[in-house]
């Protein structure tokens, strides 16, 4: 290595450079890509897309030029980078889907709301809208300032003069380093009325910006289902949601029939994914009460949606659908843009609004003072005609018979060079009668016009009356009483989550759930018969038999106290002999089922143990979420929990196995939501056999020989809670069952 090397040579830690060279390269992306001006919403690449599109003339009265003559002049003169890239976000510019106010007027395949891709830059053409063209006004008056481009051989401008107020009108989004932005689009004719408003009350509160702005716009339309209170609070952040959602309505058919048809969804979803995620759910009979699935869209959208019978409601299918699919979907705000010093932060409405107004203040006013050194240069020279006209003779001499004319001209009427060398290019025909009254009125209406911007270059005032009307221009233009100005997105107020109920996601039909000794579980259609007979495996039989229907949640109890949930329709049906209920459950090894029921709501239920203990328990303990199961009730070593009675009466009696009968008031068992329990009947040995619910004034009834016997006379067996009771009366089975199963 050479000594001059050596030189050039720093000793510097690795994450030091790496540090320094990093953070080059994340305010590259910030500033150069991936952030939007917050004066005129457009990142570069689509600043030099229209820049490049004005010098080529192609304003809407002009005709369409070739996309990849327009790409290549962006890639060639202003923006080194790859042609996808720049061909993409054109395409995106003069897609109506994507952009709620196209700044580009595409002819040929720019792609579609399905998600299908544009075709190749040479086969498309393109020129701009009158959106684009606002941009750009007094783009060639001072304007704005303008810098090198990458190669110093052009200029481009650094910021669009921007009439238009394009950041909120169509949004934008962007990921730079550690940080991104996301701006959803608005109503032009909405931020018009926010803007007028902040003009006459620059001093206001966010609050009434946001009830003239009311909230996004997007050029898919949809539903926003946020109330003004949420996005109040995303505007003032400038961070927020706004929960969008497709619109539908329903078609009515012949013989009461319908269909939904989807007209309108969410920004930013691709339709035919859309519909590829329903017909996926439909076919994995995820969603039972859609039949099927039909796309008759044209221009328009229409996703025909048919129902499985008459009888499902159509709210409550379109409340499963929102959410399982991108029927519903969220749009993040994040009002991340850059400064007029180039600077990212998170702004709020009024900060963003602001800053629109000032950059159209300093455009009138650069604007104005270029147009007053026009006027200021042209009286000049109508001066200096105006002197020749007085002079016509001698000027004429001079110009024929003087050396140096010029010369003698500025000496002879104390001319400036300008005027002098403006006399001497006159044409002869200017020199007539008719020329010198015309001078004469231009001057005075030039003289007019200077003092009219004088003043409004030294009044503010002035200067906002100014921004105000041309801001009413735009409204008037782009508002929404205009076709493209329209408002498309519409407001709900805000929707409370709920759950859509079971029975209204699955045909209600009559189902019997049949659980076997050998724990296996199927269900057959219909509700059967008690004596009904049914085949089971080899050395297995029926232990319990439930009807139920296909909407109900089943509950089931086992001895180690668990209580466990499963849904009536996802019990295997058909012909088989169903499959293992532990597939179902986590049922332990050496537990068994003890009680299999519908789950009823409000209902409460008795618990016990064959050690006589037991409680009440709510319906909304017993609830399982998990396959894992509920633990209720705890036991001691060798005590089993085997009942779960429901609470059908005020009085409760209970038998051992003792055949000692106990009656007492049911009010005696308290509630609990897990625990042991307390004592309802005490045993020297032995366990309970039975408990039953009854009321009181209509008796205790039990099976005796071939009919059932009420015993109203209970006084021998009324006691309390914990007591022993009395032996059984005559005639009670010998089961010590009070039913005869």
């Amino acid at each position: 290595m050479t000594s001059s090397n050596n030189e050039k040579v720093k000793d510097t830690q690795l994450s030091d450079a790496l540090s320094e060279r990093y953070l080059a390269y994340a305010m590259s992306t910030i500033v150069s890509r991936s952030l939007p001006d917050v004066r005129d919403g457009l990142k570069p690449v689509h600043r030099r897309l229209l820049y490049a599109m004005r010098q080529l003339k192609l304003d809407p009265k002009s005709g369409y030029k070739k996309c990849a003559r327009v790409v290549g002049d962006v890639i060639g003169k202003y923006h080194p980078h790859g042609d996808s890239a720049v061909y993409g976000a054109m395409v995106r510019l003069a897609q109506d889907f994507s952009v709620r106010y196209p700044l580009v007027d595409g002819q040929g395949n720019f792609g579609n709301i399905d998600g299908d891709n544009p075709a190749a830059m040479r086969y498309t053409e393109a020129r701009m809208t009158e959106v684009g063209i606002s941009l750009m006004e007094g783009l060639n008056e001072d304007a704005i300032d303008f810098r090198e481009t990458y190669d110093g051989e052009d200029k481009e401008p650094i910021v669009m003069p921007a009439a238009f107020p394009n950041l909120l009108a169509n949004g934008s989004s962007g990921i730079a380093v550690g940080m991104a932005t996301n701006i959803p689009p608005h109503n032009v004719g909405e931020v018009c009325d926010s803007l007028l408003y902040l003009i006459d009350n620059p001093e206001c509160e966010i609050k009434p910006l946001v009830k003239k702005l009311k909230g996004p716009d997007f050029p898919t339309g949809g539903t926003i289902t946020e109330d003004f209170d949420s996005i109040l609070e995303t505007y003032t952040k400038g961070k927020g949601a706004f929960r969008l959602r497709a619109k539908w309505e329903k078609e009515e058919l012949d013989r009461g029939q319908y269909q939904i048809i989807v007209t309108e969804i969410p920004y930013q979803v691709q339709k035919s994914k859309l519909i590829e995620k329903i017909a996926s759910l439909l076919f994995e009979k995820k969603i039972p009460l859609l039949s099927d699935i039909r796309d008759e869209s044209t221009e328009e959208v229409r996703i025909v949606l048919e129902p499985k019978s008459r009888t499902v409601d159509a709210n409550f299918l379109m409340e499963h659908l929102y959410k399982s699919t991108d029927l519903e979907t969220k749009f993040n705000l994040n009002m991340n843009v850059l400064d007029k010093n180039n600077i990212p932060r998170v702004m709020d409405i009024k900060e963003v609004l602001e800053a629109f107004l000032e950059h159209r203040i300093e455009v009138l006013n650069r604007r104005s003072q270029f147009r007053l050194s026009k006027i200021n240069f042209r009286l000049e020279i109508l001066d200096g005609y105006l002197i020749a006209f007085l002079n016509l003779d001698e000027v004429i001499r001079i110009i024929r018979f003087e050396d140096d004319a010029k010369k003698t001209l500025i000496k002879t009427f104390n001319l400036t060079d300008n005027q002098a060398e403006a006399i001497l290019n006159m044409k002869l025909r200017s020199l007539r009668k008719l020329e010198e009254v015309e001078i004469k009125k231009e001057h005075s209406e030039l003289s007019e016009e200077k003092k009219e911007l004088e003043e409004l270059l030294a009044s503010p005032e002035k200067q906002k009356e100014v921004i105000s009307n041309q801001i009413k221009e735009i409204r008037t233009k782009f508002g929404k009483r205009t076709t493209l100005g329209k408002r498309r997105s519409v407001f709900s107020g805000a929707i409370d989550d709920f759950e859509v109920p079971l029975e209204a996601m699955i045909e209600k039909e009559p189902i019997t759930i049949l659980l076997s000794e050998k724990g296996w579980i199927r269900s057959i259609k219909g509700h059967a018969a008690e004596d009904e007979e049914f085949k089971f495996k080899d050395g297995d039989e029926l232990k319990f038999m439930l009807k139920s229907y296909t909407t109900e949640k089943v509950i089931i109890f086992d001895n180690s106290g668990k209580f466990y949930t499963i849904c009536a329709h996802e019990v295997p049906g058909g012909r088989g002999y169903g499959q293992p209920v532990r597939l179902m459950i986590d049922l332990h090894n050496g537990d068994e089922i003890t009680s299999i029921f519908n789950y009823v709501k409000d209902q409460r239920y008795l618990i016990a143990s064959n050690g006589g203990r037991g409680f009440m328990v709510d319906d909304d303990h017993i609830f399982a979420q998990t396959k894992n199961g509920k633990k209720i009730m705890n036991l001691a070593d060798g005590e089993k929990a085997i009942f779960c009675v429901p609470e059908t009466g005020d009085t409760v009696a209970i038998v051992g196995e003792n055949r000692k009968l106990l009656v007492f008031p049911a009010d005696e068992i308290p509630t609990m939501a897990r625990g042991r329990g307390v004592i309802l009947q005490k045993y020297k040995d032995g366990s309970i056999s039975d408990i039953k619910y009854f009321n009181m004034e209509d008796g205790l009834a039990y099976p005796c020989g071939n009919g059932t016997k009420i015993e109203k006379e209970l006084l021998a067996w009324i006691g309390h809670r914990a007591y022993a009771g009395k032996l059984v009366p005559f005639g009670f089975p010998k089961t010590n069952k009070f039913t005869r199963k």
